[in-house]
């Protein structure tokens, strides 16, 4: 079916007036998103600087004039031009027959007749850069960002791959240069770098966002300093080995994932040949500290530079850069080396799931399920969640514990960051802390590894919860990215909506743990953790005796028992745990709230309600169908229909049904973007279809589309086996089976069309929303570019 309907809309697409005419608007709104973010404003800004001629100059979804006017009769040549088979590449990745793959191919594609038209090879070639040049850019904000942009070759080049790992060697969170220039300094709270693998010529791009407090144009001086001190020294072969040992790991964990493997296969072939993919894994291999350190002295100089900052030269200087290679002659007769292991065709059914999971209790009183299969490249996923504190004694401390998780993956008696780090990549395995501020009393870890290495990453892992540091150092940069963070949030509408909608619906004080704090708030209480406090929390309140750890993957579940027994054998805490309950039946002010954020060219919609549910509730299963038609469904949704798809004024909408299985509490939550003048009408038209749903209920057809669609997408859901680990930590903690997940797929099945529309009548009452909007509602709208006319020529004699 999807063969088939790709294979159709490649030539029989409608590209319609009356179609482009509501896409236009949301298109726009896309546009407008994009402007709410200065990173992004600066980065297309410093690309249109630093490219004159080539088209990678410009933005890919274009400027406002040009998205409001663009004619029909353009988007119809456009499409009869590109979207031809010639121009095509069909990849079919996951469990298959490729010889019936191949045959449905050739049926469904294969059938389209080759285009009379050829398409013309690009012929402009970027001419090298001839002086350092800059971009200033002035908006309201709250948070400065500077940045450099270097030409370089294009990715199928045989410099790409030394200058990526030259990217990584400047940028890398905690051993970049950069990080240590800028974000160990206090000078930036966080900084990005990328090195962009197009089919030309394309770039280096480094950023840093500023901390507050610090000069920018300072800010920017020392990251050309830093980097042009990397230009004339180099690099050490410590750093490129760690480098090479982490995109190796990277590349190993993503074809062991069947999507992210098609898309990197896309992603090059793009650059001219899937088997780029392949070659650029042989030249990092083979990639020397010499090699990075010749095109640093080749492509990090001052006039192959675009920054924030304009600085004379009185000699000028070029650099050329490569042109693409001759991929035949370069690639020739090039074979790949073994396939990984593929897996096993696993049915992600909840019986077969259950079926195969064994579940047990470690002697510390933690909960266990292990899920052994055979994956693709023997990946292993973990997923733990340590469980501590009561409402009573974590009051004060929620700012601590969303910190401490992420603390304790930085840094232990045995490994500092660095060297953890660089373990981790050297067993091509990833570990990582996570807390939050919303859900007080929760530490959670998640590890990838493989058959061969889950028994050594369970002992960072070891070392990590038993053994952790807390290093003061990791505690300031973490603090001060958070704190940026916020700070760029008191002017972000979707960050402000989104807080108001929250403390509507959580009426505690300010010493419950279950308190939204206003921004200033959280940033008092960010400044406010030190040390002290997170020993104290870890030493007292943590302990291996409330949680559940989940594993799913290649592995022995006979040998990791043990190990797991180990790892959390006499690991107790001092103060007693809790679960810290949250009520859907707290009184909360309906209403309506209006937050004005100049100069943003987005606006944000939230509206919600909570009430009294678990995901047992027979009604539970009716009220998911609801939203999924509602607004869950994406574009088929009644909300994407009408919105976007109709009318088009919005990019994004969708609305979430979310009810726990401990907590009484239910809620429905609808959001959406939009152009600040538009913003009226899209919660016109949301309420509208709130009381049509209400009034007139789903049809027996736009429900049954639902079940399917729904049920799809939990079984697709459950072959990502780092989601399948959470639903069976998930089950642990509900005190279930995934026999509970078999019930509620029957039942979804089950639901009808009246009795979708009595629950939605009892639970979704609009009088009952808190609606917030945000966005800039004072500036008065632009009118639409006018469309030129043909300019009449002159009567000549």
């Amino acid at each position: 079916f999807a063969l088939e309907l790709e294979s159709d809309r490649m030539m029989n697409s409608l590209i319609r007036a009356e179609d482009l005419a509501s896409e236009m608007s949301v298109v726009r709104n896309e546009f407008e998103r994009g402007e709410n973010s200065p990173s992004r404003v600066l980065s297309q800004r410093m690309m249109a600087v630093a490219y004159e001629w080539h088209n990678y100059g410009r933005s890919t979804i274009g400027n406002r004039a040009d998205i409001e006017r663009v004619p029909v009769s353009n988007l119809r040549q456009f499409y009869r031009k590109y979207y031809q088979p010639d121009n095509a590449m069909v990849i079919v990745a996951g469990q298959f027959d490729p010889r019936q793959a191949v045959s449905v191919i050739e049926k469904t594609f294969g059938k389209i007749p080759s285009p009379k038209r050829k398409l013309a090879a690009t012929y402009t070639e970027e001419p090298a850069q001839d002086g350092e040049r800059f971009v200033t850019l002035r908006r309201v904000g709250k948070v400065a960002v500077v940045g450099a942009v270097y030409h370089i070759p294009a990715g199928p080049h045989p410099d790409f791959v030394p200058v990526n790992v030259l990217t990584d060697i400047l940028s890398n969170s905690p051993t970049g240069r950069l990080y240590k220039s800028l974000v160990e300094t206090k000078r930036a709270a966080s900084l990005q770098g990328d090195a962009y693998a197009f089919h030309d010529p394309g770039v280096i791009e480094l950023m840093a966002e500023v901390t507050p407090g610090n000069d920018p144009r300072d800010v920017l001086t020392r990251l050309t300093d830093t980097i042009d001190l990397v230009a004339s020294k180099g690099v050490t072969e410590e750093e490129v080995k760690r480098t090479q040992a982490r995109f190796l790991r990277q590349r190993e964990q993503a074809s062991n994932d069947t999507s992210q493997l098609a898309i990197q296969l896309s992603e090059w072939a793009a650059q001219g040949d899937w088997r780029l993919y392949f070659i650029a894994r042989d030249r990092l291999e083979k990639v020397t500290p010499a090699d990075v350190q010749r095109v640093a002295k080749t492509y990090l100089v001052a006039n192959n530079r675009t920054v924030g900052l304009f600085r004379p030269t009185k000699v000028a200087s070029r650099t050329a850069i490569p042109t693409t290679p001759n991929l035949a002659e370069m690639i020739g007769n090039y074979k790949g080396r073994k396939t990984v292991a593929a897996g096993e065709a696993f049915d992600v059914s909840p019986d077969n799931i259950e079926k195969h999971t064994i579940r047990t209790t470690l002697t510390s009183g933690l909960k266990v399920a292990m899920l052994s299969k055979k994956t693709r490249g023997e990946a292993v996923n973990l997923t733990l969640t340590l469980r501590y504190g009561t409402a009573r004694t974590l009051g004060d401390k929620t700012s601590a514990g969303a910190l401490l998780p992420t603390l304790m993956a930085r840094g232990t008696r045995k490994y500092t960051r660095t060297e953890l780090t660089d373990k981790l990549a050297e067993l091509r395995a990833s570990l990582s802390g996570s807390g939050s501020r919303s859900s007080a009393g929760l530490a959670g870890f998640s590890v990838k590894a493989t058959r061969t290495t889950l028994p050594q990453v369970l002992d960072l892992l070891n070392q990590v919860l038993r053994e952790p540091t807390l290093p003061e150092t990791e505690l300031t940069l973490m603090k001060q990215q958070m704190l940026a963070s916020l700070e760029q949030q008191k002017s972000e509408p979707q960050s402000l909506a989104m807080r108001k909608l929250r403390r509507a619906f959580r009426p505690y004080p300010e010493t419950d743990p279950r308190y939204e704090p206003t921004i200033e708030e959280e940033i008092a209480r960010i400044k406010s953790v030190d040390r002290k406090q997170l020993a104290s929390l870890y030493k007292n309140f943590l302990g291996g005796s409330h949680g559940e750890l989940a594993i799913v993957g290649d592995f022995d579940s006979k040998t990791t028992v043990p190990l797991l027994e180990k790892l959390f054998s006499g690991w107790k805490a001092t103060e007693p745990y809790k679960h810290i309950q949250k009520h859907g039946d707290n009184p909360y002010k309906p209403g309506t709230h209006k937050i004005l954020t100049p100069d943003k060219a987005n606006a944000f919609y939230c509206a919600g309600l909570v009430f009294s549910m678990k995901d047992s509730h027979p009604d539970y299963p009716s009220l998911v169908m609801s939203n999924f038609i509602l607004g869950g469904g994406s574009l088929a949704s009644r909300l994407g229909n009408r919105v976007r798809q109709q009318e088009g004024l919005s990019y994004g909408i969708i609305s979430f049904f979310n009810a726990t299985s401990v907590d009484q509490r239910g809620s429905l939550t609808i959001a959406a973007i939009s152009n600040p003048q538009n913003s009226p009408k899209v919660a016109v038209a949301i309420r509208e279809e709130v009381d049509k749903l209400l009034k007139s209920g789903v049809t027996p057809a736009e429900l049954a589309a639902a079940q399917k669609g729904y049920l799809q997408s939990l079984r697709v859901g459950r072959t990502d086996d780092a989601r399948l680990a959470s639903l069976l930590a998930g089950s642990l903690f509900s005190k279930r089976t995934l026999a509970f997940e078999a019930e509620f797929e029957k039942n979804i099945s089950g639901t009808t069309a009246e009795g979708v529309l009595q629950a939605t009548r009892k639970y979704f009452d609009p009088k009952r929303l808190v609606v917030v909007t945000a966005g800039d509602f004072n500036k008065k709208p632009k009118k639409p570019a006018p469309k030129k006319t043909p300019e009449k020529k002159k009567p000549t004699r």
